[in-house]
């Protein structure tokens, strides 16, 4: 064998599409799961009725007594292995990624980008209505080929040993592997850091993305968003719709995003969260107001947008992956503001859902997109949008992208 062809040989083995079948959790680590949440040392009740000194007491106490008892991860455990799991090698690390090809003839390729303190778990419910539309009252020409990724050091995603994975990177990795799955054309899709990492896959442009379709958008004027982030008094000639959309974000920025700052200056230093299962959870509750609110309401015996099962699935996946610190370090590796303009050029849709953590106006998805093709602003859903509404948000996407068909 000559060395060139070795060379050829070693590199085809690193472009491989491996499968993955997803791996029973033996019972031993359940056990030790279950056993690590009745040991959980309680602080006292908090000191106030609502929620400003972060998650309440009464709210946690109910989840751990659901999860050491009722919550079977076996469930969601099946449906992931239903679903057709892979691995790729790209830039050294391994990707895991659901890959689920529609029967429909036409069908247009699509990337979905979970974000923090998400998984692959949030798109589950919108894989069968994008691929399959005719069986959830769609029609065969809005179907998709859909492809979920883990991010880097999420989920079954391999765990960056090295510095360099921030969004821009990841971006430059999602075209690689849609190229490499034989997509020539694709849209993507994405909320949270999914709107950061799509965002950036439209600023890179590549020929192959016709359009990206985001409900985290980051379309704030930059000096909007610096007088949000500085606390600076309402800018002057705001509408009612803009003005509701400064102080949601001043709200975020002063007392809303704690953890980011956190995990952006030090993600090493939560030994916590990967240590303990409800110190895990707690975290991962105390994401957005919005998304708190409704998640307590749940675990009070509430029944809207997200299960019990739903949350747990989530925070479970991270516990038996020990992804809690590894997916923190996204925070530490970014250096872009999360909802500022980007200079994406290429076909634009948003969704704007009420109780985003950053509202978007009309005439500022306008301002930040030269080809906005589509936007609605919808009358129910939040920052888990694809997890919470499934069905407005599936539709939401077979709007955004017929007219790039």
């Amino acid at each position: 064998m000559t060395q060139s062809t070795a060379t050829q040989r070693g590199s085809e083995q690193a472009d491989a599409i491996r499968p993955f079948p997803v791996a029973s959790v033996p019972e031993a680590e359940l056990t030790d799961l279950r056993k690590r949440i009745n040991a959980t040392k309680w602080p006292e009740r908090e000191t106030v009725t609502d929620a400003t000194q972060g998650v309440q007491l009464a709210t946690m106490q109910a989840l751990a007594r659901y999860w050491a008892t009722d919550y079977d991860w076996r469930k969601c455990e099946a449906k992931l292995q239903s679903l057709p799991n892979f691995l790729t090698e790209i830039d050294g690390l391994d990707i895991h990624f659901i890959h689920v090809r529609s029967k429909h003839e036409n069908a247009l390729p699509l990337i979905v980008t979970h974000g923090w303190p998400g998984s692959i778990t949030e798109q589950l419910k919108i894989i069968d209505p994008l691929t399959n539309p005719t069986a959830h009252g769609g029609n065969a020409s809005d179907a998709f080929h859909i492809v979920v990724p883990s991010m880097p050091g999420y989920g079954f995603s391999g765990k960056p040993a090295k510095t360099g994975w921030d969004p821009a990177h990841i971006a430059r990795a999602w075209t690689v592997l849609m190229k490499r799955l034989g997509y020539d054309k694709f849209v993507a899709q994405g909320g949270d850091w999914g709107a950061v990492i799509t965002e950036q896959m439209g600023v890179q442009a590549p020929p192959e993305l016709l359009g990206i379709h985001i409900n985290m958008p980051g379309a704030v004027p930059a000096e909007i968003d610096k007088a949000a982030f500085t606390g600076a008094p309402l800018p002057d000639g705001l509408s009612p719709e803009e003005k509701l959309a400064f102080e949601r974000l001043q709200f975020v920025y002063s007392k809303g995003v704690a953890y980011g700052y956190q995990m952006g200056l030090r993600p090493q230093t939560l030994y916590g969260i990967a240590d303990s299962p409800v110190g895990l959870a707690a975290y991962f509750l105390d994401h957005d107001a919005w998304s708190y609110a409704l998640i307590s309401r749940v675990f009070a015996g509430g029944s809207e947008g997200l299960t019990r099962d739903d949350v747990l699935d989530n925070i479970t996946l991270t516990w038996l992956t020990n992804t809690a610190i590894s997916g923190a370090r996204l925070y530490w590796e970014n250096k872009l503001g999360y909802f500022s303009v980007k200079g994406v050029s290429i076909p634009v849709a948003v969704s704007s859902f009420p109780d985003e953590i950053d509202l978007c106006p009309r005439s500022w998805a306008e301002r930040a997109y030269p080809k906005l093709i589509h936007y609605n602003k919808l009358e129910k859903g939040g920052h888990f949008a694809a997890w919470e509404q499934p069905k407005l948000f599936s539709e939401e996407v077979r709007a955004s992208f017929r007219s790039l068909r």
